[in-house]
């Protein structure tokens, strides 16, 4: 460029050196005291405005993280997530309880197995409060809740015009999870395309907002979770084995509630409190025969669909007995085997429980106290089943 002598005056302030302004000169003139000193003036100043700059940027950063922190607290606020009431007596439930308080106060990843409705986010919840990050944030990305072209962005922000639409600069859970822990709920669902930046900012705690050149460390704790089974999907070529390696360092399996049936009576109590409290019920007591109906159905939706049969009880019962609103494909879907044909043992077992209701219900089909209402089905629903077993017509 023709430059034939520099001069380079750092730029020093009281919290140390931020940089150099280098002075080029076309010309063979010599530097001389008097030029130096000037520089020396000029660079003092720039190093203020510099300083000042920064801090300007460091604290709108704070402030954009603070905010959206406080609208994301605020959400998870108006949630419900039942936190710290994990509920259960049996032996499944007491081990999954042991592997909590045994993995919890590392910082160790957790990946947490279980069916649709187990309560795997309750577990992360547990981890996260029993561990040394309690005090920070607990931050939930539900990967099949946000589409995929918006979930680089969720999670690791985007800086001003990094694309169409993005007026403004956007802090990612990644930042808002900084010094506690983030929850990558439904992990299964993560696009093929995001799993290596997602994989880099697990193993390195650093990634770039989307249009952003600007390396951002963070501190944080990851706990996944997942119905899906990963192990075949990386068989597949459908999810990174690297990704799943790093991920499954501390596997969790949560059971399903069918595994947990003697927690069913305590869930059930617990629930009807809950939604009876909340909505404004008096409901004293819950009948035996409820709770047995309870305990032997199979339960495809795990504790949520239980919590939701519960609180639908509570709002169609009258008096202070608990009136069990069982779905009408309750009294045991029958399973299909693997040949086609509808399993002779459960048909058997359901017949078996018909009988038996039938014979407390002393052979009354419908009203209250009917075999229908003790079995958790429609009286019409009960009759087609009856005509299907061959139960006596007297029963009818």
């Amino acid at each position: 460029m023709g430059c034939k002598s520099a001069c380079s005056v750092p730029l020093v302030t009281t919290n140390g050196t931020l940089g150099t302004l280098e002075i080029a000169r076309t010309t063979g003139d010599v530097w001389t005291d008097d030029d130096v000193e000037f520089l020396v003036q000029v660079a003092r100043q720039i190093a203020i405005a510099v300083e000042n700059s920064l801090s300007y940027r460091e604290l709108s950063e704070i402030k954009e993280r603070l905010a959206t922190e406080k609208v994301y607290l605020e959400d998870e606020i108006r949630l419900d997530h039942n936190n710290g009431n994990m509920v259960g007596e049996g032996a499944a439930f007491q081990s999954i309880l042991n592997s909590i308080q045994i993995v919890a106060p590392t910082d160790a990843t957790v990946l947490i197995l279980g069916e649709t409705g187990t309560g795997k986010e309750l577990v992360a919840r547990a981890i996260h409060e029993l561990g040394r990050r309690k005090k920070g944030s607990f931050v939930k990305v539900n990967c099949a809740a946000i589409p995929s072209s918006l979930l680089e962005s969720e999670l690791f922000g985007h800086e001003k015009g990094s694309f169409t639409g993005a007026v403004a600069q956007k802090i990612g859970r990644f930042e808002l999870a900084h010094g506690g822990t983030l929850f990558l709920d439904e992990i299964g669902e993560m696009p093929l395309e995001l799993q290596p930046k997602l994989l880099r900012a697990i193993q390195d705690q650093e990634f770039e907002r989307v249009g952003g050149n600007r390396t951002i460390r963070t501190d944080v704790r990851f706990v996944a979770a997942t119905n899906r089974n990963l192990k075949a999907m990386v068989d597949e070529n459908r999810f990174r084995a690297d990704l799943y390696y790093r991920l499954h360092v501390f596997p969790l399996d949560v059971p399903p509630l069918r595994e947990r049936r003697e927690d069913i009576p305590l869930l059930t109590r617990y629930f009807v409190q809950k939604h009876a409290q909340r909505l404004g019920r008096k409901i004293e007591r819950i009948p035996t025969e409820a709770l047995e109906t309870l305990t032997n159905y199979e339960w495809p939706g795990n504790i949520r669909e239980l919590q939701n049969l519960v609180e639908r009880s509570v709002i169609l019962s009258n008096g202070t007995d608990l009136q069990v609103a069982m779905p009408e494909f309750s009294g045991q879907s029958t399973p299909v085997a693997p040949n086609g044909r509808a399993s002779h043992v459960s048909e058997t077992v359901d017949r078996a429980r018909i009988l038996q209701a039938l014979k407390d219900a002393k052979g009354l089909v419908g009203g209250p106290n009917g075999a229908a209402s003790r079995l958790g089905l429609k009286r019409t629903t009960l009759q087609s089943r009856m005509r299907k077993y061959n139960i006596a017509r007297q029963y009818q």
